[in-house]
């Protein structure tokens, strides 16, 4: 990943040619099945700066490259499989490598959003907090014992839902993005993500943490591009089993119009998005919509 390049053609990604003629692409890819992958239509979408300046491009992603994060995400079974003692720890690391590059992603906050250098650092320091906060829980967000009126025990078991699709919004971008993938991740989902459209450089950064970070391959597949557009596909996307979506109301009403087909859990802000510095901004509500609850009913004699 490197600075974006301007496309000689309008729209899509092109190479750049060095001095000795080799070419190097620029534009920040995809993330799909623990890769950085060209999108599938080979055109780019332009990131500017909060002064309004190129400050990169990343990939446009489509239809296609949604199908194909899905299957990454549906072939991914090292995560969903792995102990949440072992979650914790992955996540553990992440924080700590994120937290290594803190200098990095403060710079960039400010180079997008405008936002002060010390907002900027104050944001990054939040999402390695969360990091660590969902890591802590991943282990000890569990099952309950239930005693019905009746002769029985009722286990109610914590299960991940499956492959959850995430749309983030455009305020505060690094914190939103961590604050709504981690804990999803944390109680064993793989996640389909797609980021902030004004701001995606700063998820399209996360690629080389995430990818020394022992986090599996498909775990966490991210996807670049317009989000109304690409919340649709994930809606409508059958082997899709939850949504996540913060954006304008008409898109969050979409999207949970095509979703009546499949059945799948939405969740919206509907128009609302969230300040993701509070305390509503995480803990038990959002992990209480990453999981399923199987209940097992155990009887007992005299």
């Amino acid at each position: 990943i490197g600075p974006a390049i301007k496309p000689s053609v309008p729209g899509s990604a092109q190479p750049v040619e060095q001095a000795d003629g080799t070419a190097i692409d620029r534009t920040a890819k995809l993330f799909i099945g623990g890769k950085q992958v060209r999108p599938d239509g080979n055109y780019s979408l332009a990131v500017a700066t909060a002064k309004g300046k190129l400050a990169g491009e990343v990939g446009l992603g489509n239809r296609k490259d949604i199908r194909d994060a899905v299957a990454a995400a549906r072939a991914c079974k090292a995560w969903p499989d792995a102990t949440a003692y072992n979650r914790s720890q992955v996540l553990y690391y992440l924080a700590e490598n994120l937290s290594g590059r803190a200098e990095e992603f403060a710079a960039r906050l400010v180079q997008l959003t405008g936002v002060t250098a010390k907002a900027a650092r104050e944001e990054v320091e939040q999402s390695i907090e969360r990091l660590f906060l969902y890591a802590g829980l991943a282990d000890k967000f569990e099952g309950r014992v239930h005693q019905p009126p009746a002769r029985v025990v009722t286990l109610a078991l914590h299960e991940p839902m499956g492959v959850v699709g995430i749309v983030a919004p455009d305020n505060q971008p690094l914190l939103n993005f961590i604050s709504l993938v981690a804990p999803a991740l944390a109680m064993g989902n793989t996640v389909v993500a797609v980021p902030s459209e004004r701001h995606p450089l700063l998820a399209t950064d996360l690629y080389q943490v995430v990818e020394y970070s022992d986090l599996p391959a498909g775990a966490i597949n991210i996807v670049t591009g317009r989000s109304a557009e690409l919340a649709g596909v994930l809606a409508k996307h059958d082997d899709v089993d939850g949504l996540w979506l913060f954006a304008d109301a008409d898109t969050c009403a979409n999207a949970e119009a095509d979703s009546i087909g499949n059945l799948k859990r939405v969740w919206t802000g509907n128009g609302r998005t969230l300040d993701w510095t509070s305390s509503e901004a995480a803990g038990e509500p959002f992990l209480r919509r990453a999981i399923e609850v199987k209940n097992v009913w155990v009887p007992y004699g005299d």
